[in-house]
């Protein structure tokens, strides 16, 4: 055999060796098979074992994106509303500052009123010194060193003079005073009418601002158009069926989803809170009532309602015109309050609350009812535009609506005849109308304390 063939053959002889080889783990496997038949089950469990804790890593990173976007929808909530609750209160407060001003401007303007008057009623005994005046100037009394007749004559003009001067003297110093006054009144006036154009300035610009701020609010709070649109449509139908107040109620938490989960809401933070604070000391307890809207990102009532007299924020700024308990003009009683508002002024929610229902009802205007939780129902209206909706959780001191230019006429600017709009606010507890008076904070006891 040559050397090249013995080669051949020797790799002839490796070759079917490794074969050999290779095939040994083939038939051990087959023989493994054929002895144990669950051997493929096992290895198509463990490749469904791998695919499973796929998904779960997978589930696991969706969770922690989830909870980071949460946290980061908690943060963006916290910060929308601690920015609507303190422009709110800005602009509360220029509206305040604004009919202070306006109100000092009535009283200046009254009192010019009252000094022209006086000067016009004197006009007549003012003329009459004025030409004694004149004609003195023109005629003057003869001198004491003439002859008898004309002596008769200045001793005449002495007694006549000794008359008028006095009360002459008199009325020259009170026109004086009159048109010294006049002018300082007159002065104040513009001043007052020019600190006055600055404030409404200042208010159309706040409330430009606020406009989005509350737009932004609503579009993160809503699911979607159609849902609301629905909703919308429901309450409507609701408030056409009602014929009362407590009527409304409860036909909107008995066929309203959104209302009807309000009332859930309110119920179940009720019962978290009574839970809670049963294990508070009572100074931890204290110490919540003494800053129940501190925390602007709570999604409930920090302290029941009852807890809150003397600590609930003004709806709008301006007056009361009719009280609890006050002549209703047709034999009753007034159930509530009525406030004489700024034209188109910012009405605020005065407690954290659920919206029971939103929008227009007979001839009160547009209403709104907060759900404030433990049975108590507060009530706004007399409204020409409201910005929340029904089953929405609101924060005392944040906007929710706003005052028209009062040409609209409600039940309440009917009753008192008033030209200007009117906020009526009525507290409701298990059904039955309530004295407002006790709940409203002692800085704004002047406007709707009792």
């Amino acid at each position: 055999m040559s050397v090249s063939g013995k080669a051949r053959s020797e790799a002839t002889k490796r070759g079917l060796l490794s074969a050999a080889l290779l095939a040994i783990p083939v038939a051990l496997s087959a023989h493994a098979a054929q002895k144990d038949p669950d051997a493929g089950d096992v290895s198509s469990k463990q490749q469904e074992l791998r695919g499973i804790e796929d998904t779960i890593d997978a589930a696991k990173e969706r969770a922690r994106r989830l909870e980071e976007q949460l946290i980061d929808h908690a943060a963006a909530r916290l910060r929308l509303n601690g920015a609507l609750i303190e422009a709110t209160q800005r602009l509360q407060e220029t509206e305040a500052r604004a009919a202070e001003i306006e109100e000092r401007l009535s009283v200046l303007t009254e009192n010019e009123r009252k000094i022209v008057a006086s000067l016009e009623s004197r006009r007549g005994l003012i003329m009459e010194i004025l030409t004694v005046l004149q004609r003195m100037g023109r005629r003057p009394p003869p001198a004491l060193m003439t002859r008898p007749q004309e002596i008769l004559k200045a001793v005449r003009a002495s007694l006549a003079l000794g008359a008028v001067l006095p009360q002459m003297r008199a009325e020259a110093l009170q026109l004086q005073h009159d048109l010294s006054e006049l002018e300082q009144v007159r002065d104040g006036v513009r001043r007052e009418q020019t600190l006055l154009t600055e404030q409404q300035a200042s208010l159309k610009a706040q409330r430009e601002r606020l406009g989005p701020m509350i737009a932004e609010r609503q579009e993160a709070l809503s699911s979607t158009q159609d849902a609301l649109q629905a909703e919308a449509e429901r309450t409507r139908s609701l408030a056409q069926r009602a014929s009362s107040l407590k009527d409304l109620i409860a036909r909107m938490e008995a066929e309203s989803a959104a209302a009807r989960r309000a009332a859930e809401a309110a119920r179940k933070a009720d019962e978290e809170r009574a839970k809670a604070q049963a294990k508070l000391s009572e100074q931890e307890r204290l110490k919540a009532l003494s800053a129940p809207f501190k925390d602007p990102a709570r999604l409930a009532p920090a302290v029941a309602f009852a807890d809150l007299k003397g600590r609930l924020p003004a709806p709008v700024s301006g007056p009361i015109v009719r009280r609890f308990g006050a002549p209703d003009g047709f034999g009753g009683k007034e159930k509530g309050l009525s406030i004489a508002a700024r034209e188109n002024g910012v009405v605020i929610a005065p407690c954290d609350g659920w919206i029971a229902f939103s929008g227009p009802y007979r001839s009160y205007g547009q209403l709104l009812i907060i759900n404030a939780g433990g049975g108590y129902y507060v009530v706004l209206a007399g409204m020409s535009r409201t910005n929340v909706n029904v089953g929405q959780f609101v924060l005392a001191g944040e906007p929710v609506a706003s005052m028209g230019d009062g040409a609209a006429q409600t039940a309440a600017t009917i009753a008192i005849g008033a030209k200007q709009p009117i906020l009526y606010v009525e507290f409701r507890k298990d059904g039955a109308s309530i004295d407002s008076g006790p709940w409203w904070a002692k800085s704004d006891s002047r406007k709707v304390g009792g």
